[in-house]
This record gives structure tokens, C-alpha cells and sequence, in this order.
């Protein structure tokens, strides 16, 4: 019987290269557990966007010009000019986002099944650091559409990065390419996003997929069967020798489902939702904007704005060192014992505080009520009310309050920002005193502006401040001299001499 010509075209090229023989047993032939099913495809689908983005990326990459003076230009081109353009940037940005959640998902599963730990330590160390890599493309290429948000998002970036203590400096200049951003900017990380990182996923991703198939893929915990250096592997290799299955085809078609199916709704928000940006074009003139990350990095981007004063900078510079350390070291001081997750219900509460605390700082993050409301100063005017009757001082400091632009943090009647406090009711919470010292020193989130306003503008400020009041009520009055309490201090104290026996220095008046 002749056989079909692909087939004969198929073992013709494998009867040379003899992949059967050495490749396919130890690949897709080996051998895994029988319960290894639908909690298991999120590695494989992970695999696949990363290809996805790719193919995508070298078709971008083939219009995209990695210049200040162009990417904007080309990325616009792409939208409304080249056939189909649109719908691969937005293929492109929406696998990045499958990408992003399929790699998290994948980690929290192996977390919770506890597949990180002995014989599988560095399987978990390497897919670790393909979660930091794949963040990073994710990172650069938000960078790579250079517009407001790209621009003022790095600028941010980069101040952050100079705070480093002794090599700040350097590092800014190694990735801008110097000092502030530049012609070299843009340039070097297109060189991240493109060959850099995707370069580390592929090499990082071969030693996991090497680790994943000499040391096995865990079976599903099961609770009370303990993880044992002396037993485990021995243990493992023999139960799969008894009750596994090949890979292919017993758990390769359900990969091939999840990820079908994970294909066609990417492919589906993609056509109906649109590529992401950009947005207008970066213009370092343009103050007044409020850049906002992707997503995925939005939470980042809350954290960072809460943060108080104090411990902003030790927590930039601690915060992302103790992360790697804790998800590096963790399968060292954990890597044997239970690996159920009903057994292990630290690692369900830290997973459900990881996802719920995320989940709210992106929430949040979205509208942004911390953010400066940039065009409040000269955009948003209060009701009339709040200047009818004023002296002319005090109409002067509402003058000011207006143009120098305090309204972008601080709301009148609901109208303004919401950075600060709303200001409609002030005086009846600050005396003139108070409000004088917390313009001119500042306290808490509110920045000192007692060198960038002369005095006559801080009282007129106070002037017009303490007359904000609700209907009915009085400003807040200093305590007068009778009503601050006596201190109940011994004679000889009060009286400021020794006491003696004819009691003159008990009478005595005390000196201030």
C-alpha cells in the first residue's frame, strides 16, 4: 500500500534527522502522572503567548522606527495606514496581557501545590526569574509606544532609580543612555524588548523545560503524603513508572484545548477592543498630564503614590530586593513536608492577601484620587458663594489660591482635586495659627511652600482660608490665656526659690 505523499515527505525527514529515536521519547514521549490534568496547562499556555508575541513582534518590529523622533509617527501609521496593522498591535499588546496572567496563575498553582519543593527547587528559582523577565518586556514595551504616559511614566521610572545610594546615578545613565532622557533612550530599551529579554526567556525557559523533564512533573498533593529527601524520588519515578501517561497524547490535547481556546478569546478582544494606544504624542512642555501604567503594573503605581514620606525611599530600594529573595530562597527553607494546600493554610492566606490587595491597589489606582488634578487651577471655578463678602486681603489670597494652582490638590464645595483635604470647612478645623504653620512647613503628603510664597501672600492665603467655614458655624479660636490649665506643680517648683519657714518663696510670683 503507497503511502500518503506527507507522511512519506514526514518519515523520509525523520528517517535522517531521527528525531523519533533521540528527541520525541525524552519530549513530548515522556511519561507524566495520570492526575496531572486541567491545573496543569497554564505552563504550556504561557509558552504559547511567548511565541505569539514573538511572531507578532518581528511583523511590528518590520514598521516600528526605535527613535524619539518617529516611534510615535510609526506606531499611528500602524493604526490607520498599514493593512491589519491595527489589529496586530492590538494581538501584540493583548497576548502580552494572556501572557502576564497565564505566568501568574502558573506560579500561584505551583505555590499552592507546593510543586516547588524538593526535588524541584531550581525548576521554581528559573520560572521565578521568567516571571521577572516576562514583567520586564511587559515594562519595555509600554516604554516602546512613547507617548505621554510612556514619557512621563519612565521620567518617573528613572527618578526613582537614581535614588539608589552611591550607583543611582550610573544606572540611569546606562539605560537612558544618560543623564535625562534622550535620542538614546527609546534606542536601548527596543534593544531590551527585543533582544535582550526575550533572549533570557528562551535561554531560561530551555533550563526549565530541561529541569521539568529530569525531574518530572509533580503529581497532585495529596494531603498527608509528606515530601521526604531520602524517599520522595524514588517513591515518584516508581509510581510513574506504574500509572503514568505519555505526555503526548494524553496531556498534550489538553493543552492544545486551553490553549485554543485561550487563542480565539485574544483574538476575539483584540479585533473588538483595539490596540492599546498611543496616546498623545511625549512633549516634555506638557506639564499637565497624569501618566498611567498598564494594568498590570497599575497596583505598582499605587503603592508608590500611598506611600508616606518617610519611608518612600527605603521601601523603593527594599521592597523589590526582599521580594527576590523571599521567592529564591523560599523551596530552601521549605522544600520538604506537606504539600497540600488544606495542610498548608499560611500559603492560602498569603496567596488570597497577595490577590486581594492587588486586586484593590489596581482598583484604586484607575481613578486615582490621590493624583493632582492638573487643570483644577485653571479649569475649575467654586461657587460664587466662597468669595461674596470678602475683604479685599482675603479676596486676595482666593485670588492665589486659585493661581497658584492649590485647587489641584485640595477640592472647594467637592470642586478640585483630591489629593488633600477638601478645604470648604478649614476653618473650622484650623486656627489662623495652624493654618499659617501648615502652608509654610507643611505635614504629612503636603510639601512645604514656605520658600516659594512670600509673606504677604501667606497671610493673605490665611486671610481667605479662615473665612471657609459651613453655614452657622465659627472659625476655630486659639485657646484664650484663661482657658490653658494651670499646672499643678509643687510650691518650691511654682515659686521658682527654696521654701523656708516664713513662706515668702511659696508666695513669691514665678518667672517665666
Amino acid at each position: 500500500m503507497a503511502k500518503h505523499p506527507i507522511k512519506g515527505t514526514i518519515d523520509w525527514f525523520d528517517d535522517r534527522l531521527e528525531v523519533t529515536k533521540t528527541i520525541w521519547p525524552a519530549t513530548a514521549g515522556h511519561t507524566v502522572p495520570a492526575n496531572a490534568k486541567w491545573w496543569y496547562v497554564f505552563g504550556s499556555a504561557t509558552m504559547a503567548m511567548f511565541m505569539m508575541q514573538l511572531v507578532t513582534g518581528i511583523c511590528l518590529a518590520l514598521v516600528y522606527v526605535p527613535s524619539a523622533d518617529h516611534a510615535w509617527d510609526s506606531l499611528i501609521y500602524l493604526n490607520f495606514h498599514q493593512p491589519l496593522g491595527w489589529f496586530l498591535r492590538s494581538i501584540h499588546f493583548w497576548g502580552s496581557t494572556a501572557m502576564a496572567a497565564m505566568i501568574t496563575i502558573h506560579m500561584t498553582q505551583v505555590f499552592l501545590f507546593g510543586a516547588y519543593k524538593y526535588p524541584r527547587e531550581l525548576t521554581w528559582v528559573i520560572g521565578f526569574f521568567l516571571l521577572v523577565c516576562t514583567f520586564g518586556i511587559a515594562f519595555t514595551g509600554q516604554v516602546l509606544r512613547f507617548d505621554q504616559d510612556a514619557y512621563w511614566g519612565l521620567g518617573i521610572g528613572a527618578a526613582m532609580m537614581g535614588r539608589i545610594p552611591w550607583i543611582g546615578p550610573e544606572i540611569v545613565d546606562l539605560i537612558l543612555g544618560g543623564p535625562i532622557l534622550g535620542a538614546q533612550t527609546l534606542s536601548r530599551f527596543f534593544t531590551l524588548h527585543v533582544f535582550v529579554l526575550p533572549g533570557a526567556v528562551l535561554l531560561l525557559l530551555f533550563f526549565h523545560l530541561y529541569l521539568v523533564l529530569r525531574k518530572g512533573i509533580s503529581e497532585m498533593p495529596v494531603a498527608g503524603k509528606r515530601v521526604s529527601k531520602r524517599t520522595y524520588e524514588k517513591k515518584y519515578f516508581a509510581e510513574i513508572e506504574r500509572t503514568g501517561v505519555p505526555f503526548f497524547p494524553n496531556a498534550a490535547k489538553r493543552d492544545m484545548i486551553f490553549i485554543g481556546i485561550l487563542i480565539l478569546v485574544v483574538g476575539i478582544i483584540a479585533a473588538v477592543v483595539g490596540p492599546h494606544g498611543p496616546n498623545g504624542p511625549p512633549d516634555p512642555m506638557i506639564i499637565y498630564t497624569t501618566p498611567r501604567p498598564d494594568w498590570y503594573f497599575m497596583w505598582i503605581f499605587s503603592v508608590l503614590a500611598l506611600l508616606p514620606r518617610q519611608i518612600e525611599t527605603f521601601l523603593i530600594m527594599a521592597a523589590p530586593v526582599g521580594f527576590i529573595v523571599v521567592f529564591t530562597c523560599l523551596p530552601f527553607w521549605s522544600g520538604t513536608g506537606e504539600r497540600h494546600w488544606r495542610r498548608r493554610p499560611a500559603a492560602v492566606i498569603v496567596v488570597i492577601l497577595m490577590y486581594v490587595s492587588i486586586g484593590l491597589l489596581t482598583y484604586i489606582g484607575f481613578p486615582s484620587p490621590w493624583s493632582p488634578h492638573m487643570m483644577a487651577g485653571s479649569g475649575v471655578v467654586s461657587p460664587i458663594e466662597y468669595y461674596q463678602g470678602r475683604s479685599p486681603l482675603e479676596m486676595q489670597g482666593a485670588v492665589l489660591f486659585q493661581y497658584k494652582e492649590c485647587r489641584n490638590c485640595h477640592a472647594i464645595a467637592g470642586l478640585g482635586g483630591q489629593r488633600g483635604p477638601d478645604l470648604s470647612d478649614v476653618a473650622t478645623r484650623l486656627t489662623e495659627d495652624q493654618l499659617r504653620r501648615q502652608i509654610i512647613q507643611g505635614d504629612g503628603n503636603m510639601p512645604a511652600f514656605g520658600r516659594n510664597l512670600k509673606p504677604a501672600e501667606v497671610d493673605a492665603l490665611v486671610a481667605y482660608l479662615h473665612t471657609l467655614t459651613p453655614p452657622g458655624e465659627n472659625p476655630a479660636q486659639p485657646p484664650s490665656r484663661h482657658e490653658i490649665p494651670a499646672l499643678d506643680l509643687p510650691s518650691s517648683t511654682a515659686g521658682g526659690t527654696t521654701g523656708n519657714s516664713s513662706g515668702r518663696g511659696a508666695s513669691a510670683p514665678a518667672r517665666p
